[in-house]
């Protein structure tokens, strides 16, 4: 079988896709200074690009499926298929001015706005109704105002970048976060569908691994029936204790869940109760 060809995005994204891939099963190495790293499956072959590239690669089709922020895809107009949300690196694309700045005076005046976003950048302020000239960057957008510019659009987690940089935001145009991508001639070969859609099986077994944890329990007899609308992901398992002493029971439950759910248990007559994690959740 021809070999699927990955697009694996460098810089900030890497390490959440290389421990992803890791978790599903295939450990990722790359020495330094390459751009071809080593996978753990003979089927796939990998290539290190800048996650700004991946959509337009795939598009041509020189790949067939890639990770990148779906904030690139809108840049680019990429023409791809979504395979998976995997939601690592959530960002939002905002709109950021000095802080003194008004609304009087952003409207008063020619902008000079930087930005890496060009075409979304466009798109917003035409439809805001600025009067505007774009600046195109190369990283460190937020260092541009005041001298340089009167407006970003750029990437930001929590705003704290443009809050030391004395910039406040005034708009959020779009939210971002990594994505799992395949390009449509990919798509339309079969036995490259097929290897795709197990992909994004393993990945989305890896999430929701992640997401739960297994609590394990034994349940008296005479308390069983108080604990037999448990919580799971489906139903509760249930065997018998030796001795037909009570019910060995587990629940796979979100983490999240765990705090309140084991003094609930308890307080019902759970006994012996333990939880350990989950590396793959397949549904």
């Amino acid at each position: 079988m021809e070999k699927v060809k990955i697009l694996i995005p460098k810089g900030r994204i890497y390490d959440n896709i290389s421990r992803l891939f890791a978790e599903a099963g295939f450990p990722i190495s790359l020495a330094d200074r390459t751009y071809r790293p080593a996978i753990g499956a003979s089927w796939l072959d990998a290539k290190i690009m800048k996650p700004q590239n991946v959509g337009e690669l795939l598009e041509i089709g020189s790949h067939d499926a890639g990770f990148t922020g779906i904030d690139w895809i809108k840049e680019n107009g990429s023409d791809v298929e979504e395979i998976l949300d995997l939601g690592f690196d959530k960002v939002r694309i905002v709109a950021a001015v000095p802080q003194e700045y008004d609304e009087e005076k952003l409207r008063s005046k020619k902008l000079v706005v930087a930005t890496e976003y060009v075409n979304i950048a466009e798109s917003w302020l035409k439809s805001s109704g600025f009067n505007y000239r774009i600046l195109r960057t190369y990283g460190a957008t937020e260092v541009f105002p005041p001298d340089d510019a009167d407006m970003i659009i750029d990437n930001t987690s929590s705003g704290q970048t443009l809050k030391d940089n004395g910039l406040k935001i005034i708009g959020t145009l779009l939210e971002s976060s990594t994505r799992f991508v395949a390009s449509k001639a990919a798509l339309a070969n079969a036995e490259k569908k097929s290897r795709i859609e197990e992909l994004a099986m393993l990945f989305r077994a890896v999430l929701d691994g992640r997401d739960r944890v297994m609590l394990e329990m034994n349940i008296p007899k005479e308390q069983f029936e108080s604990l037999a609308s448990l919580p799971a992901m489906r139903s509760p398992t249930v065997a018998t204790l030796y001795g037909d002493a009570g019910y060995a029971v587990k629940i796979a439950v979100k983490k999240n869940e765990v705090p309140e759910m084991i003094p609930k248990l308890k307080k019902l007559g759970a006994l012996d109760i333990v939880e350990y994690d989950l590396r793959k959740v397949v549904q």
